[in-house]
């Protein structure tokens, strides 16, 4: 018989907030962030002046994610711990999780983890991005402790989907199908019998939806062709799109979003009337705020003159994925994974482009060796202040100055 479960899993923590607070601000926090808060945001040595935005890097969930991981390690210190996948998408935050003798369990190609060598005595952390439904009725079956660190706006997101499919809507979910954030929204709808589910990445996406609904020369099996990954089993285009809830990835971009739930609306008014619209379809933006609040940052940054942009995070981060693209639009924009991707000695910096997600370039002279530069900085939700603190730190070096921060 399986222990009663308020012994066994755990979603607010343990009570060693302040027992692990010095050792969070060892590994994560950084001098120059603060510095550059104190003053506007914003630093100038020699030629170079660096604007930070107002909005950047660790949002409340991957705080609290990360700490309640040091706070299991605290509180079971002789206990087998595991972690279902990356806790958030930061490499340097997965790295120490690892030194604290916490091993990161890695998804097959189809997304799903391997339990068999989780036992009953074990502890077993469950990451921001959330797990699916199926996963956590493994986990439970089992009998281990389960530490669940899934951020609050993921959950929100999960109750929109979930009354979408009660009440017989399709969810529509604007995210990558492959996302763990994702899969777990997507498994919400697999409580109901006849939930079903259609992940889109892009508008083009939801043009092939649109052209099906309005029959505009879309059929039924080139949707199926189309989306054969991202589709829940049994899906029918003729019966499952008949009526649709909008949600999304927390992370995606915010506009995008938006523009999605209201081209999936429009045809279905165009194919029918505005009143089969209303009954048919229901929309809301479930993008976090944190993303939003970044998104609407670095846009305000974009209003100054800037020479450069650097955006810093996980190359599998889907919000940083999404500064960048934004940056990418107004001015020259390199998304680095780690602070070190900049190399002050060879002036060489070492990124991925916006909208290139699978492959990474080397730029030579990425800053110009002699005259005035203004430099955009931000950084991606799961990425800490010790890691823009130390992208800082680079960024003048390239020039050969040190700041005085005091």
């Amino acid at each position: 018989m399986m222990p009663p479960q308020d012994l066994t899993y755990f979603r607010k923590g343990f009570g060693l907030k302040s027992e692990v607070q010095d050792e969070l601000a060892s590994d994560y926090d950084g001098r120059l962030v603060d510095y550059l808060r104190a003053n506007d945001y914003t630093l100038a040595a020699g030629d170079v002046t660096l604007r930070l935005a107002k909005e950047f890097g660790f949002c409340y969930g991957v705080e609290r994610a990360v700490e309640y991981a040091y706070q299991t390690r605290r509180k079971f210190p002789d206990k087998k711990i595991f972690m279902v996948g990356e806790i958030i998408h930061n490499p340097h935050v997965n790295a120490k999780l690892r030194e604290m003798g916490i091993e990161i369990l890695a998804a097959a190609k189809d997304g799903s983890f391997d339990y068999s060598g989780v036992r009953p005595e074990d502890v077993v952390i469950m990451p921001a991005f959330g797990v699916t439904i199926a996963d956590f009725e493994t986990l439970r079956a089992n009998g281990c402790i389960m530490v669940d660190t899934t951020c609050g706006s993921v959950l929100n997101v999960w109750k929109r989907v979930d009354n979408y499919a009660k009440d017989g809507y399709t969810a529509l979910i604007h995210g990558k199908y492959y996302h763990e954030e994702t899969r777990a929204t997507a498994s919400q709808v697999m409580k109901y019998p006849d939930g079903h589910y259609i992940v889109v990445r892009h508008m083009d996406d939801v043009r092939a939806i649109c052209d099906f609904i309005e029959q505009k020369g879309v059929t039924r099996e080139m949707i199926l062709e189309k989306f054969a990954h991202s589709i829940s089993p049994g899906f029918d285009p003729d019966r499952h799109l008949q009526r649709v809830g909008v949600a999304n990835q927390t992370t995606m971009l915010a506009r995008e979003s938006l523009a999605i739930g209201e081209e999936v609306g429009a045809a279905m008014e165009r194919r029918y009337d505005a009143a089969h619209r209303a009954e048919h379809f229901r929309t809301f933006d479930t993008i976090c705020s944190a993303t939003q609040d970044r998104q609407d940052a670095v846009r305000e940054l974009l209003e100054e003159p800037l020479d450069v942009m650097i955006v810093v995070g996980g190359y599998n981060s889907s919000n940083t994925i999404s500064l960048a693209a934004i940056c990418a639009e107004r001015v020259t924009t390199y998304h680095v994974e780690d602070a070190t991707a900049i190399d002050p000695d060879s002036g060489k910096i070492r990124y991925r482009p916006a909208g290139l997600h699978h492959r990474e370039e080397i730029a030579e002279g990425w800053m110009p060796a002699v005259g005035p530069v203004r430099v955009g900085l931000t950084a991606g939700a799961s990425t800490p202040n010790n890691k823009i603190g130390e992208a800082v730190a680079r960024i003048f070096a390239t020039r050969g100055i040190v700041p005085d921060v005091g």
